[in-house]
């Protein structure tokens, strides 16, 4: 039966860590794989999450199921994360998913099911995972342009010159904020003209927010989104507790739908748990119960709020520290977008020659295209790879 069935080509970014960890140089430096790492090289679990664990520890009383819609506590308390006090709110449902993939991919189900011509599109570039996961729920995918080579930054009248011939067949995946993986990010201003697009040429917005206070803060990087919520009869959400709460391996997601009426959005929220039924069945509920616990405590909320602040300025940081190294190594600006940047990400635009040259000769390892994870450096990296940089560009 398997004779035919061929190896599958290596994830990119997961064998390059791989690769990583079998080197032997002490100044190797990982930054390829997406997670945020201390001082230290090491992604902690914040002590937010600790206290809640121990809570959900000491109070738990059995690991029954949950629901296909997972914990129902947590759902509310994420879309208040999101949406604030956002009029779209009172028509919004959402189900708990295994991670924002799986909401990804649970969202994408459902849209194949409303319209099998629809059409997905996305930046040029944009996050790995979104194409495969949106082609093999079965949709077509395109790409709108976004980033810009030149500027590093994104190409906000090319971009909205492509969404104004959209319609009513398309979707627009838009990241929410701290774009995977250029670190190019959406003005406000673009917000409230792909707002005016959405309502005159009838495409459906899709929001990815993966990111949530790791750009500007937790309320400035939902602006934009929010913006278009308050003004579009219906949108898509999907969420990630992954990097704002740590929980990387425990796999918390959310998948949020707005129709026009509170009725239309619970009918397709069926249809997820439906979706969800014949795939996982179950979300798991680890993470969520954790979330949930510290966003229904006051106290324990803003100390979370402190752990992410924290984060983000370290990542801003790390940011500015290289940004200034570079320009020091090189003698020019080349690279001051860098520091424009927001998140986790930005996109180098270093060359496929350039790049393996960081790794055969420095052991600095990024994704093809450039791709650097700004939050995997430690300040004491950077005097080196800003060293090793001017040499590969020089």
């Amino acid at each position: 039966m398997f004779e035919r069935l061929t190896p599958a080509v290596k994830d990119p970014i997961l064998s390059l860590s791989i690769a990583c960890q079998l080197d032997t140089r002490a100044n190797k430096l990982d930054l390829g794989v997406g997670v945020y790492r201390n001082e230290q090289g090491v992604t902690p679990v914040l002590e937010t999450v600790k206290t809640a664990e121990q809570r959900l520890l000491d109070m738990q009383e059995t690991k029954a199921y949950v629901g296909l819609a997972g914990c129902e506590r947590f759902n509310r308390a994420m879309m208040t994360l999101l949406m604030g006090d956002n009029s779209s709110r009172s028509r919004a449902v959402a189900v708990q998913t295994p991670g924002a993939s799986g909401a990804l991919r649970m969202l994408a189900d459902v849209i194949a099911m409303a319209n099998p011509l629809a059409k997905v599109w996305m930046s040029d570039l944009s996050y790995a995972n979104h194409a495969p996961i949106m082609k093999t729920a079965g949709l077509e995918v395109a790409y709108f342009p976004y980033f810009d080579p030149e500027t590093k930054l994104v190409n906000e009248p090319a971009m909205l010159d492509t969404l104004a011939t959209l319609g009513k067949n398309d979707v627009v995946l838009l990241h929410g904020c701290c774009h995977n993986p250029t670190g190019a990010d959406l003005s406000y201003n673009a917000w409230q003209a792909i707002t005016d697009l959405a309502n005159q040429q009838g495409f459906l917005p899709f929001i990815d927010m993966a990111y949530q206070g790791f750009g500007d803060g937790m309320e400035e990087d939902a602006a934009g989104f929010r913006y278009l919520a308050e003004r579009v009869p219906a949108y898509l959400v999907a969420s990630s507790c992954s990097k704002n709460f740590g929980l990387y391996r425990e796999r918390t997601g959310l998948a949020v739908v707005v129709a026009d009426t509170l009725a239309k959005s619970e009918s397709i929220k069926s249809r997820i748990m439906e979706c969800a039924r014949s795939t996982y069945t179950m979300p798991p509920d680890h993470g969520a119960a954790i979330v949930r616990i510290i966003l229904e405590d006051e106290a324990l909320k803003n100390a979370w709020l402190a752990e992410v602040t924290a984060m983000r300025q370290r990542i801003q940081g790390v940011r500015s520290s290289l940004a200034d190294a570079i320009r020091q190594q090189t003698g020019n600006q080349a690279f001051d977008f860098i520091e424009q940047h927001k998140g986790m990400f930005s996109v180098l635009g270093t060359n496929a020659e350039q790049i393996s040259r960081l790794k055969e000769e420095f052991g600095i390892y990024l994704v093809d295209g450039g791709r650097m994870n700004i939050a995997g450096l430690g300040e004491k990296d950077v005097p080196y790879l800003a060293e090793s940089l001017a040499k590969v560009v020089s």
